[in-house]
């Protein structure tokens, strides 16, 4: 039977890539020079550093403007509110999000639902696993979970027919 698999998954070397590259322009930026601007990468966790708000905001569309070079998407980024650290420096922290969580799940999956496509969807761990007896039903779930907004980025895998 054809299935596929949604899923949200982020390419950790691609971040890795982005967030190289953004620290190359913080050093060679004119108005970013003296600002102890800095952009710190521990595994699914970004954390920017600056003197002042202006300058944090300017590091941060500089990270987001590399990862989407990159291709990946911001919104599996998730940025808290900046907080002062002391010695007149802020500091914003981001967690990347890895996986599909079960309430996101079950919001895709009733959509899927809702839409009357003859399809059945399954959460499978960090996952939606979407069945049918036809190919062309599966692409049209595609389609219309594309045409969604669910706040998570998504990608079709596995697809088998």
């Amino acid at each position: 039977m054809p299935s596929f698999d949604i899923v949200s998954e982020i390419n950790m070397q691609e971040v890795d890539n982005a967030v190289n590259q953004a620290k190359k322009e913080l050093g060679n930026r004119y108005d970013l020079r003296g600002g102890n601007c800095e952009i710190i990468h521990e595994k699914e966790v970004l954390t920017l550093k600056a003197n002042d708000e202006m300058k944090i905001k300017a590091v941060l569309d500089i990270l987001q403007t590399k990862l989407h070079k990159r291709g990946v998407d911001f919104t599996a980024v998730k940025f808290e509110k900046p907080e002062p650290i002391g010695g007149m420096m802020l500091k914003q922290v981001g967690k990347i999000i890895q996986g599909l969580e079960k309430e996101k799940a079950k919001e895709i999956v009733k959509s899927i639902k809702d839409s009357k496509l003859k399809v059945q969807a399954q959460i499978m761990d960090e996952q939606v696993r979407v069945t049918s007896k036809s190919i062309d039903d599966l692409q049209a779930t595609i389609a219309h979970c594309r045409a969604q907004k669910f706040g998570v980025p998504l990608q079709y895998t596995n697809m088998r027919s």
